[in-house]
């Protein structure tokens, strides 16, 4: 099953310089439980692939499905439904809501999504990631291998068709990154979720099924 099929993807934003050509005519696809890496320079377009792939933005032109659904015909509401309870994200920074504890963020996709008894599916997840003695704190009362941890059962608690990952490791120190690193692919081959992730790390991109580039908003 293709869970991502993009066709002639472009980005373009008007500054008081000129119109910026974040992307240009990037094509790809995506199936069910496979893996790929994005990788290129800072400011190549990674991240702003991402977005337009996962809904969270829109291109300029060109087509983009995802689950099946035409995101490039539906406006945000539209493609926050097709993401509810089927799309799960690992931000760089963690995007945990300060005011809500850990069980609360992991509770809140389940939540949106209208399943049944989050309270103990959260839980279960917390106990997953080594969390169940800190399902009360709050973000600031976490470490940051913690509250990417944190982050990590919010997005898989809903088993995800297909997670997103936007640099995972990068606020992270490498022993604390490799064990986030390791316990995702651990809980993504569990549920046989595919995954897109952005990274600078070539150690983390070699443990992908395909690399690919971005170089200028192009994809290579």
């Amino acid at each position: 099953m293709t869970i991502i099929q993009a066709i002639n993807l472009s980005k373009q934003v008007v500054t008081a310089e000129g119109t910026l050509k974040i992307l240009q005519e990037v094509s790809l696809s995506l199936d069910s439980g496979e893996v790929i890496a994005v990788v290129g320079p800072s400011g190549s377009g990674k991240s702003t692939l991402l977005a337009l792939l996962a809904g969270l933005d829109s291109a300029s032109s060109g087509e983009i499905n995802l689950l099946g659904q035409p995101m490039h015909q539906l406006d945000e509401d539209g493609r926050a439904a097709v993401r509810a309870g089927q799309v799960g994200f690992v931000f760089q920074s963690f995007q945990l809501l300060p005011g809500l504890t850990a069980l609360e963020n992991v509770m809140l996709p389940l939540e949106l999504a209208s399943v049944g008894d989050a309270r103990a599916l959260a839980e279960s997840q917390l106990q997953l990631v080594g969390l169940a003695s800190r399902q009360q704190h709050l973000p600031s009362q976490l470490s940051g291998g913690e509250q990417q941890r944190v982050a990590l059962a919010r997005a898989f608690v809903i088993a995800p068709k297909v997670l997103f990952a936007d640099e995972p490791t990068g606020n992270l120190d490498r022993a604390t990154g490799d064990s986030i690193v390791d316990l995702m692919f651990t809980m993504r081959a569990e549920q046989n979720s595919a995954l897109v992730l952005v990274t600078h790390d070539q150690r983390l991109a070699s443990r992908c099924d395909r690399v690919l580039t971005v170089t200028e908003g192009r994809l290579q």
